[in-house]
């Protein structure tokens, strides 16, 4: 993994997350794919697997960088801007 200087601006230690699920795919009674955590505000998305894209969207509005999976065991983080795992 690289390092960005997205990833180097993250706060730490990173926000407590907004909610266990995707809210928007509640919402709408979609299912969500898989879930990430917004690391600057800790809104949590579904994924790009996920029929609404969730994640990716808030990205587009916030241009918040960096998130991480928000599934068990799994700790990796994407930033939208370089388009890397960081």
């Amino acid at each position: 993994m690289s390092e960005c200087p997205h990833a180097a601006e993250l706060p730490n230690p990173e926000p407590v997350p907004l909610s266990e699920t995707c809210l928007e795919c509640l919402a709408v009674g979609s299912n969500p794919v898989q879930l990430r955590l917004c690391l600057i505000c800790g809104l949590v998305g579904c994924c790009d697997s996920s029929p609404l894209r969730h994640a990716t969207a808030h990205f587009t509005q916030t241009g918040h960088p960096v998130m991480r999976s928000f599934e068990p065991g799994e700790r990796w983080r994407w930033c939208f801007v370089d388009g890397s795992i960081v």
